[in-house]
């Protein structure tokens, strides 16, 4: 509402953030209440009820592949937690006995963060541009773009050539050296809400395994809940290595990211060192955990992970007139 009192729908979310909607008192309490108990607790040394209780219920929502074992890893936001995962990714294999390993690969027109690390992996020529003699070229594949192919092939008959892109980069370049492949399942700033479609996430992931290579979700916009099941992996029955998100997870009220990771990953990490080399001082904050977990409560308590998918159809159904248009080439 603005200073005139006029009513506005924020479609977008801000920028894919704001899930639950503004203004929800019952969060700001939730957070209240956390900072008059701790405030601030070094994760060095002490664990959080929130933070705890926050892992545990994501990981509940997560693809099956994370159940029994699986962990969460707390930042304070989507860049923080691309960042992680390179990191991680890279000590996954020297606790792995694989030290060649440490290219992160990704995707032309892509946008993972922007740190450093993140602009690395990211495939967004015009914000890599001004710092380009600050961050590695790890390699770039092929988007899953069918709008603006960049093959000049149509789906189906392509065969998901966008998919072995990556095999074939694989097979120009030095597999042994990668580590990871990195991709968002929906496109989100650099795409417009671009899905991969039906076939393009099996492909992907039987390629990585074929290689080794740990596959990496960023979904930072798409968890959640935001494309109408908790993560945009579960619609093709994607089961990656690593998850990423943030945004949605305290829908703004609080800087939270997560990075969630599989079972087996963590088994080699603990038959290993047991200690992951890494950490910020907010990780796991507990006044943004505990923002996580009341948003959580009004995601569940509002059924919004069921209304998601038979509200977007009905969007999407409503603006289908807008494709007649001149100027609109596809509605997604």
């Amino acid at each position: 509402m603005d200073a005139e009192g006029r009513r506005y729908l924020d479609a977008s979310g801000q920028a894919a953030v704001v899930n639950i909607g503004h203004g929800v008192q019952e969060i700001g309490c939730a957070m209240a209440g956390q900072s008059g108990q701790i405030a601030f607790a070094h994760t060095t040394q002490f664990h959080t009820e929130p933070a705890e209780k926050l892992a545990a219920r994501v990981l509940a929502i997560a693809p099956r592949n994370f159940q029994n074992g699986g962990r969460v890893y707390f930042t304070s936001g989507g860049s923080e937690a691309t960042e992680t995962a390179i990191k991680l990714a890279r000590q996954y294999f020297l606790e792995n006995k694989e030290p060649s390993r440490y290219r992160i690969v990704a995707r032309r027109q892509s946008y993972h963060g922007s740190t450093l690390g993140a602009m690395s992996v990211s495939g967004n020529l015009a914000r890599r541009a001004p710092y380009a003699p600050l961050i590695p070229e790890w390699g770039h594949v092929a988007p899953c773009f069918c709008y603006h192919c960049p093959f000049e092939k149509t789906y189906p008959e392509c065969n998901l050539a966008c998919a072995d892109d990556l095999e074939a980069f694989l097979r120009a370049s030095d597999a042994a050296t990668v580590a990871a492949f990195l991709f968002e399942p929906v496109v989100g700033a650099t795409l417009g809400a671009a899905p991969a479609v039906d076939g393009y996430t099996a492909r992907i992931a039987e390629i990585c395994r074929k290689h080794g290579i740990l596959l990496i979700a960023d979904e930072v916009m798409t968890g959640m809940g935001r494309t109408g099941k908790p993560f945009a992996s579960e619609h093709w029955g994607l089961q990656p290595d690593i998850i990423l998100t943030g945004k949605g997870i305290a829908s703004g009220y609080a800087p939270l990211g997560a990075v969630l990771v599989a079972p087996r990953l963590v088994d080699t990490f603990e038959k290993g060192t047991a200690a992951f080399t890494h950490g910020f001082t907010y990780q796991a904050h507990p006044v943004a955990t505990a923002a996580g977990n009341a948003v959580f409560d009004y995601l569940q308590a509002n059924k919004l992970f069921e209304r998601g998918t038979p509200a977007g159809e009905a969007l999407r159904e409503a603006l289908r007139v807008l494709e007649k248009h001149p100027s609109v080439g596809q509605v997604r």
